[in-house]
């Protein structure tokens, strides 16, 4: 007689009984294997989030932000950008955002009384309409400068020099002051100048229009790509007379503390998993040991070796999974609270909780894997007579 064959609903009883008639050892090996994902997914969780909140502070820093200027000529003059070299900049890929600013040859004055070349060490520059998003500066109070009319913005420290004054006295002309920058960190030559709009710096200074400072901001994967042909793309013709600055350090030591993070995070994974499987097979042998009248009725009714197996091997994958969903539960829950207290960002990556349930499920598969073919083995008349 063929014996019948087990449906999914079945296995899924049987694993359920052989966990439901022994709750407190299924209750404690389950924990036992909660607790070792959920330290897993929290280190994972906190780790994440904390390296968010470092992100968010070394971008602050700059850690993809070049700088290109122009250099010299092969006799020893000050060389020129092309006046579409921001427009190149940004055609290449990896670049975020490319703005300038350009050296205008005017001086500033607090009043129209001060006698000339006075000018406080004042630098006056033509500004991009997108500058301040791409340098990260934050203005103190007022607005940015409008592009087509004589108004300025000042640095912090041409502010503090000038003193509170509403307009400045430019080339003849009064320039009506509407804002005033906080200092930037990673352009402090903007902190001693006094900022005029790009089309107006051409309309009342007789700008050139040519950039002496391209800012641009790119992919951190692609930065030092992005650094290589900066040059060639600023100046085609000349590319030996442009400058382009090097990237930040900060952007190693973000390289660095991924890796550390990977490292980190395998080792503390494969030593929870190694715990997890232990318990499984820990509590899957016993199960089998107290268990051997069962199996030898099962097996004296018609049961076959291999609907014991995967009774057994069933029973142990609900065994981690429970233990392997409640620990990334919990794992998420202790980032969350732990990332609150901190003000940081809560981020648990999605591979790392569809990876513990995973991870979890081999796991128990593999740990329950002896203990059930070691129950399949064992004849009807042994196991009852056991």
């Amino acid at each position: 007689m063929k014996p019948a064959r087990l449906r999914l609903s079945d296995l899924l009883r049987l694993g359920g009984y052989g966990l439901r008639s022994r709750p407190l050892r299924a209750v404690l090996s389950a924990l036992g294997i909660a607790i070792g994902i959920a330290a897993m997914t929290a280190v994972v969780g906190i780790s994440s989030s904390s390296r968010a909140d470092l992100d968010q502070r070394l971008a602050a820093l700059g850690t993809n932000l070049l700088t290109v200027t122009p250099g010299q000529t092969m006799f020893g003059e000050d060389a020129v950008l092309p006046d579409e070299s921001v427009s190149m900049i940004r055609r290449i890929g990896p670049v975020q955002s490319a703005t300038a600013t350009g050296k205008v040859s005017s001086a500033v004055y607090r009043t129209d009384r001060v006698p000339a070349g006075e000018t406080g060490g004042l630098a006056l520059l033509a500004a991009s309409p997108d500058l301040l998003s791409t340098v990260g500066g934050v203005l103190t109070r007022g607005t940015w400068i409008n592009q087509k009319y004589p108004t300025v913005v000042l640095g912090a420290t041409a502010a503090r020099r000038l003193g509170n004054v509403p307009s400045v006295y430019i080339d003849g002309r009064w320039w009506t002051v509407t804002g005033v920058l906080d200092p930037v960190p990673l352009a402090p030559e903007l902190d001693s100048a006094v900022l005029v709009g790009w089309e107006a710096a051409a309309t009342y200074l007789s700008f050139d229009g040519h950039p002496t400072t391209v800012y641009t901001r790119s992919v951190d994967a692609q930065v030092e790509a992005v650094r290589s042909v900066l040059a060639p793309t600023a100046n085609p013709s000349s590319p030996d007379e442009v400058k382009v600055s090097k990237p930040s350090d900060a952007l190693a030591a973000r390289r660095a503390a991924d890796d550390t993070f990977t490292a980190l995070l395998l080792g503390l994974g494969a030593v929870a998993l190694l715990v997890g499987g232990i318990g499984v097979a820990n509590t899957m042998v016993i199960s089998v040991l107290e268990r051997r009248a069962e199996i030898g009725l099962r097996r004296s009714l018609g049961a076959t070796r291999g609907q014991v197996r995967t009774q057994f091997v069933a029973e142990s994958l609900l065994l981690s999974l429970l233990g392997g969903a409640a620990g990334v539960l919990l794992g998420y829950v202790v980032t969350g609270l732990y990332a609150t207290t901190r003000t940081w960002p809560t981020v648990v990556p999605w591979w790392a909780l569809a990876g513990g349930v995973g991870a979890t499920v081999v796991i128990g598969a593999i740990a329950g894997l002896y203990p059930a073919i070691r129950a399949a083995r064992l004849a009807p008349t042994e196991a009852l007579s056991g």
